[in-house]
Parts: structure tokens; sequence; C-alpha cells
């Protein structure tokens, strides 16, 4: 499988921990939408307690955990919003 660079635009806290609105994550070709989530710890730690929560929107639709990635996509991470 060929490395990629997937670019993800982060919003709300998850933009405040890791002090960008955009995070590059070297992955392998066909990656889903669960594997991305560990790779997005595992590359910033500081995402860790987020990222089994963040919501993944790809090409602005959410995306199911077995949804396939690719580079050319845009991926965006949100935390889950609590309102009231």
């Amino acid at each position: 499988m060929t490395a990629q660079q997937i670019q993800i635009k982060l919003f709300a806290r998850a933009r405040e921990l890791a002090e960008s609105d955009l995070i590059s994550v070297a992955v392998s070709e066909g990656i889903t939408v669960a594997s991305l989530r560990l790779a997005i710890a595992e590359q910033y730690p500081q995402l860790k307690p987020l990222s089994s929560q963040l919501l993944i929107a790809v090409d602005n639709a959410y995306a199911g955990e077995d949804q396939t990635l690719n580079e050319k996509q845009e991926v965006a991470c949100f935390p889950p919003v609590s309102g009231g």
C-alpha cells in the first residue's frame, strides 16, 4: 500500500487542542474513518482525548466508520456539540 497525506480541517475544541485549524495525517492508501481516528490520536497526541468522539465529515457529509478515504477528499473533524 502506498502512503498518503490526508489534510483534515479541525473545528471547535479539536482546533484549540491542536493549535491549528488544519492538520496533515500520514496514512496508508485505502484507510477507513475508524483507522483515521487511530492515526489522528497517534500523530497528534493532544487530540487523543477527543479522537473517539470526533464527528468526521468527508466531502461535506458525515462519514461512517467503514468509509474509505483518499487524499483528494475534503475531511473535517468536529467534536460532539452539546447545547441547552
